[in-house]
């Protein structure tokens, strides 16, 4: 069996990996929760509060408040749990991909269908 050849990390990638995993942990549990229709309504109604009970770092409390979807990724979130927190506020794919690539989500949708998607 050959070792694992490392990889070269794709420029602007955020790589989620065991580091990731425990800087995001607080984060993703917190998101978990928004499964719950008690829990988003807890949230909504103080979200500093509802940050502070899971120990949410000052850098993961900016980023829910500002939406900032790239900023949680950066800070350890993982995709399938803020897809809770994302849907809680009703954004889509489409907002998510507008974040990360700079645009506005009008130009994002624009940039998909001239690229054929």
């Amino acid at each position: 069996m050959e070792p694992a050849k490392t990889l070269e990390p794709i420029p602007g990638t955020i790589i989620f990996d065991g580091a990731m995993a425990v800087k995001g942990y607080a984060l993703n549990k917190m998101c978990y929760t928004f499964n719950g229709a008690a829990a988003r309504k807890e949230f909504l109604a103080d979200e500093d509060a509802y940050c502070a009970k899971f120990g949410l770092t000052p850098e993961q409390t900016t980023a829910i408040k500002e939406r900032n979807v790239l900023a949680l990724l950066d800070n350890g979130g993982n995709i399938y749990y803020l897809a809770k927190f994302i849907g809680m506020l009703g954004l889509n794919v489409q907002d998510i991909g507008a974040q990360q690539t700079g645009v506005s989500v009008e130009e994002f949708k624009a940039k998909l269908l001239a690229a054929g998607h």
